[in-house]
């Protein structure tokens, strides 16, 4: 998997939540925040990430349009899987159990569990993270 730095990854963030190409312009009003980047550090990035692989450039006249190559949704789940193996040797259970005793879960975060765990013992399949809080209809 792509190695993306933080600073990377909020450009990255960027493209992922506009639908479209971006130019680096629009990239860098995508970024307004407390940080405040130079449009020269924000094209360092998107230069950075197009030599990676991570993004590709269309031109556009005089610009150039960045779109990304790298689903998110595969890099959020390497980098959730390279924590896990990182700080809890790959067991899941530990890493639920840290941050329950770092904040206290919420009802509806312990019910989104509890439906996770019913569906791993009904179906023996996971349920993606996006649908854990939902109830599934039964058949």
């Amino acid at each position: 998997m792509l190695q993306i730095t933080d600073a990377e990854a909020r450009v990255m963030e960027v493209l992922w939540a506009a639908g479209a190409p971006l130019s680096a312009e629009e990239i860098a009003a995508g970024l307004r925040g407390p940080q405040r980047w130079q449009l020269a550090t924000i094209k360092t990035l998107v230069n950075r990430l197009l030599n990676k692989g991570a993004i590709r450039a269309r031109k556009d006249g005089r610009r150039y349009l960045y779109s990304p190559r790298l689903r998110r949704e595969r890099w959020v789940g390497a980098q959730a899987s390279g924590l896990l193996d990182r700080l809890f040797g790959g067991s899941l259970a530990p890493l639920v159990a840290h941050f329950g005793n770092q904040r206290p879960l919420r009802a509806d975060e312990v019910e989104a569990l509890r439906r996770l765990l019913e569906s791993y013992e009904q179906e023996g399949a996971p349920q993606s993270p996006e649908n854990a809080g939902r109830r599934r209809p039964k058949p």
